[in-house]
């Protein structure tokens, strides 16, 4: 076995034996049902190799995940347009946080916050039905995990549906200021679904890949994007991918990240590796616990930190 074998699967036997596994999200009804005892982790290094343990292979809802990947396709799609919608500042609030929307006059302050998500699905929606856009975002992810199986949960978004009021709150007050183009339903299910993705830690490792080496898919040889666009990519998980706890976790892991409530979080080690952990349980802010510090303990293990070792 390899170190990078070893030091995974020491993560996650030590991962089991936490006492402390955080809160599972319960404001999405299906998601309040998951075992807050799972725990998955999954590399994918530079050479190809994957290093897995515990639940790596039990699909989980990706929730706010995707929007690295809906970001992704909407600058493919309109390039640097897309900040003329949203900006790319820390947001130091909730992610779901109304009152800094109306201090800004509709702008969501980043892609990863709630508010600036769903923009960036508008833009993806636009001039397509709202199934033809969700289809070109499931088949992206299939495309970029080499996996076509990939599916949405649901149950999973019918749930959120049901629930996001919070969001259509937010969706409206943006149409209000004009930066909505098309109608709040059409953008809001779009949004609804893609963060309803089921993925497993292997399967999301895979699909971020293309971040680990500057804009290319390992599986084709081919550019997703161009290096530059990657690494700005990058820099925004780094700065805003996790809400309010952003500086905290590029303090205590130091790699680019974006973390999703249903307790996944994918980290990207620029030209090293693609990594995914997974624990339901949640922290203050929203992030998963466990998820943080088995990250914490594999960069410092692996000497992995974008900032040294």
């Amino acid at each position: 076995m390899s170190k990078l074998d070893d030091v995974v699967k020491e993560i996650a036997d030590e991962m089991r034996h936490m006492p402390d596994r955080g809160e599972v999200a319960s404001y999405i009804p299906e998601l309040a049902r998951v075992d807050p005892k799972s725990f998955g982790i999954a590399v994918v290094d530079a050479e190809g190799n994957v290093a897995v343990a515990g639940d790596a292979d039990t699909p989980f809802s990706i929730q706010s995940i995707s929007k690295v990947f809906t970001l992704t396709l909407a600058l493919g799609k309109v390039g640097d347009r897309l900040w003329d919608r949203v900006g790319r500042e820390p947001s130091g609030s909730p992610f779901n946080s109304v009152v800094q929307l109306e201090y800004e006059k509709g702008i969501p302050r980043n892609p990863f916050i709630n508010a600036g998500a769903i923009a960036v699905t508008d833009l993806i929606l636009s001039n397509h039905l709202p199934r033809e856009a969700l289809g070109e975002i499931l088949r992206f992810m299939q495309f970029l995990a080499d996996d076509p199986t990939i599916t949405i949960d649901q149950q999973v978004a019918a749930s959120e549906h049901r629930t996001g009021f919070r969001n259509a709150a937010l969706a409206n007050y943006m149409k209000s200021f004009g930066m909505l183009d098309n109608p709040v339903d059409f953008t809001l299910g779009v949004y609804f679904h893609h963060c309803a993705i089921a993925m497993s830690c292997r399967q999301l490792a895979m699909a971020g890949r293309f971040l680990a080496q500057f804009g290319s898919n390992p599986s084709t040889g081919y550019a997703v994007i161009q290096p530059e666009r990657a690494r700005r990519i990058n820099a925004l998980m780094l700065t805003c991918g996790h809400y309010d706890g952003s500086g905290e976790f590029a303090y205590r892991v130091g790699l680019p990240g974006k973390s999703g409530v249903g307790g996944g979080i994918l980290a990207i080690a620029p030209g090293k590796a693609s990594i995914v952990v997974w624990s339901p349980g949640l922290d203050k802010t929203g992030n998963s616990r466990l998820g943080r510090i088995a990250l914490e303990r594999l960069t410092s293990r692996m000497g992995w930190s974008i900032f040294g070792a």
